[in-house]
Parts: structure tokens; C-alpha cells; sequence
């Protein structure tokens, strides 16, 4: 095969970044399950974005010190200038956000945001953004889709990205010619008994970056969402009890139905607490009371969150819900500058597998869609603006000399993947 870009993964930052890129230019956009399952779909919050002038100062303290001030200033900077830009790209591409009763765009408020300036479509958000631009990547005869399909390996030499292997739908294996290579694979939650992410993000770009010696930066930087819907089943993904609900009102109980914290808290600090609250009351779960939220509220706002509970035995309106944190987000990943490029020449990293610094060491809330989607613009108009020529002599010769055989037992491949990550995740611990 061969195109001008490879992008490995289709959540939000993997099409976007394709959508930004000029129509003349063939683009392969790889996903290893089916499009619709990556994590940029089960997002419920919403995306921060800038509601004026006033509110920067605010918005980057905000995410600042959520970051315990190891955020990258800049980055911080650039994605919260860019979010308007986005929020208008994202209408015009025909994606609907909640309004209030005049009319306009509605605002949410999360925990460690000082004020309301999240917007949301119910409690669907990253679905209603990701399928929005799924379907405009499908309607672009650029964009060829490939789904089931997985990025196994790179194709590189001296430092520069020529390329990489795919296994297709049908398990055979191939080399496909770039002039760029894009890693947009998400997380690493698969790699946990406990996460919110799909099971099958498994870290496989961050694992090809350290096998290659690309620069990664905090690995065991990974954040613990404090509330997701408590289970006895195991090996379940685990279901997101949002932010939001918190930023409008829902309070949280310790066994005796006493509130024991600041609900508002930013999540690794609520996390903590709760964990503390659960070993004192020698219980496996909390309680989260959605009763102190209207209920028109929670028709509008959350009918998605109401379901699952009724689903599972739960009504909100009359009973709390069971809630423990979980593994929910990677700030550590594969190193870029702020055009999204990684340490090898023509590849770069979007989305969550990269780490440009915004995050910290705690990730804001609802500035994971955003994050994702101003960094992929970047990369775009970076790549166009470098032009997409391609070296076949070089990637015939690699391709040539690769031996397909270290890839034929994907089981093994991932595993030695997946090893490979969690042993720099917990090389120095895990803070979060």
C-alpha cells in the first residue's frame, strides 16, 4: 500500500486531523476495532472552550493547577487561544451542543473549574462530536477507512518514519508507504483490570516509541477517575458516573449517608479522598446521590447516565448510586512539540498518546476533547505546510528487509506490548 498519511486510530484528534488536511491529499485512516469504539465516544462531559477574555486568566489557573503546575505553559496557552477556533470548526461540520432557552450555547461546570465554561450535548458529548466527524470522514473520497485493522510496527531508518506494518481485517500483513505516519491510538486502560477506556487500547504507538528509542515523557503519569459506576463484575469497562453531574449538584456519602468531601475537588485530590473514606468504612464503593439534581435536569442533561442505572437496578430519582474511582486517562505519552511532531522525522503523535505538556499531572476536566482536537489541527497545517513527498527508494528497502514473522502471533505482540508499557508506567510508580 501506500499514501501520502497513515493516521493509526479514529477517535476525535485521528479525523479531525484528516478533515484539516487538504482534499487533494490521499489519507488512510486505520482504526483496530470498529470506528465507533474508541474512547473519544464514551466522553460525557463536554470540551472546555474560552467564553471571553475575561475567563483566561481563570481557565489557565484553573488547568494549571489542576496539573500541580507541571503543565507546559505554552501548550496550556496555544489550546485555550485555540478553542473558539475549534468550537466553530466543530458546528460547521454540523456537530449540536445543548442550549439554553434564548437560544445560545449552554455552559457546565466541572470539578477544578472555577466557573461554568464547558460545553455539551447531554451527556454524549465526545459521541455526538466523534460521530459528527466520522461521518464527514466517510463522505471525503480522500479518506480512505480501514477498520480492524492494526498499526503492529514502523517502518524507519536514521531517524526518520518512512512508513509502517498493518495487519488487516483478514490478519494478513502489509507494509504501507507514507510521506507522514500519525499515532492517534488512545490510551492504555486495556491494560488495566479496572478502566473506563475500551479494552482494546492497549498503548501499542507508546510501546512502538520506546521500542524504536522515540522520546516518551511521563509514563506513570495515569489519572484515576473518582467516580464510575460500581459493578461485582470484573473484566467490565467500567461505566462513567460524569463530572458533571457533580458540577451540578450531586453530592457524595460515605456507608452512613454522611457527605465526607468537597465534591468539586480536582480529580486525583477527590479520588484520594475517596479511597481514604472507602478503607475507614471497610466498603468497596461510595455513594453518589443524583436526588439534590432536578429532574428535568436529569431528562436533559444525563438520560444516558440515568438509563444505565435503571439498566442496572437504579432509580436515581429515589436511591443513590454505588461509585469507585477507576483508571481513566494517560497524561504521560510519546513526546511532541507544540506542531504535534514526535523526536523522528515525519511521524507524529495526537490525541492521548501523545503528551505535549497541557495536562500535567493531572488532567482537567473536559480538556481531554479539547486537547486532542487543537493539537491534531496542528499537526494538519504542519504537515501541509512541509508538503508530502515521499522516499520509495528508502521504503522499498525497508519493507523489503522487514521480517514479517516477528508479527505473526499478534497475541504474543501484544503482550510484549503491553509489558513493555506497564513497566514504564510503574518504573517509578504511580503518582495518580
Amino acid at each position: 500500500m501506500n499514501t501520502d498519511i497513515l493516521i493509526a486510530g479514529s477517535g476525535c484528534s485521528g479525523l479531525y486531523c484528516a478533515l484539516q488536511l487538504p482534499e487533494d491529499v490521499n489519507i488512510t485512516i486505520i482504526s483496530k476495532s470498529e470506528f465507533k469504539y474508541s474512547d473519544s465516544y464514551l466522553a460525557q462531559g463536554g470540551m472546555c472552550v474560552l467564553r471571553s477574555e475575561d475567563d483566561y486568566q481563570s481557565y489557565f489557573d484553573d488547568t494549571m493547577k489542576a496539573g500541580h503546575y507541571e503543565n507546559d505553559e505554552k501548550s496550556v496557552e496555544i489550546m485555550i487561544r485555540s478553542s473558539v477556533d475549534v468550537l466553530k470548526d466543530l458546528l460547521g461540520y454540523g456537530a449540536v451542543f445543548s442550549r439554553d432557552e434564548e437560544g445560545n450555547i449552554a455552559y457546565t461546570r466541572e470539578g477544578g473549574h472555577s466557573t461554568n465554561r464547558i460545553v455539551y450535548y447531554e451527556d454524549t458529548t465526545g459521541k455526538e462530536i466523534t460521530a459528527t466527524l466520522l461521518m464527514q470522514a466517510k463522505n471525503r473520497t480522500n479518506i480512505k477507512m480501514m477498520d480492524h485493522t492494526t498499526l503492529v510496527d514502523i517502518l524507519c531508518e536514521d531517524n526518520k518514519c518512512y512508513g509502517a506494518v498493518i495487519r488487516n481485517e483478514d490478519g494478513k500483513l502489509e507494509t504501507v508507504e507514507a510521506a507522514y505516519v500519525v499515532l492517534a491510538t488512545g490510551g492504555i486502560g486495556g491494560l488495566y483490570k479496572h478502566s473506563t477506556n475500551y479494552s482494546h487500547l492497549t498503548g501499542d504507538s507508546v510501546a512502538i516509541a520506546l521500542k524504536h528509542g522515540i522520546e516518551v515523557k511521563n509514563l506513570d503519569y495515569v489519572q484515576i477517575h473518582p467516580t464510575t459506576f460500581y459493578t461485582e463484575q470484573e473484566n467490565e469497562r467500567c461505566f462513567l458516573m460524569s463530572e458533571s453531574l457533580r458540577g451540578e449538584g450531586a453530592l457524595l456519602y460515605d456507608k452512613n449517608m454522611n457527605r465526607f468531601v468537597d465534591e468539586l475537588l480536582p480529580r486525583d485530590i477527590l479520588t484520594e479522598k475517596i479511597f481514604e473514606q472507602m478503607k475507614a468504612d471497610g466498603t468497596e464503593h461510595v455513594w453518589e446521590d443524583l436526588r439534590t439534581i432536578p429532574s428535568e435536569e436529569l431528562d436533559n442533561h444525563f438520560n444516558n447516565i440515568v438509563e444505565h442505572c435503571r439498566y442496572n437496578g437504579y432509580n436515581v430519582r429515589e436511591e443513590c448510586i454505588p461509585v469507585v474511582p477507576s483508571q481513566h486517562y494517560f497524561m504521560g505519552g510519546i513526546k511532541v512539540d507544540y506542531e504535534s511532531k514526535t523526536s523522528m522525522d515525519n511521524l507524529y503523535a495526537i490525541g492521548e498518546t501523545a503528551c505535549n505538556g497541557v495536562h500535567g499531572k493531572n488532567r482537567l476536566a473536559s480538556n481531554s476533547l479539547l486537547e486532542s482536537l487543537v493539537f491534531a489541527k496542528r499537526a494538519a497545517h504542519d504537515m501541509t505546510e512541509q508538503g508530502f513527498e515521499t522516499d520509495s527508494g528508502t521504503y522499498a528497502k525497508l519493507a523489503k528487509a522487514t521480517d514479517m514473522s516477528e508479527y505473526e502471533d499478534i497475541d504474543a505482540l501484544q503482550r510484549y506490548y503491553g509489558e513493555l508499557v506497564l513497566k514504564e508506567v510503574n518504573h517509578e510508580g504511580n503518582n495518580n
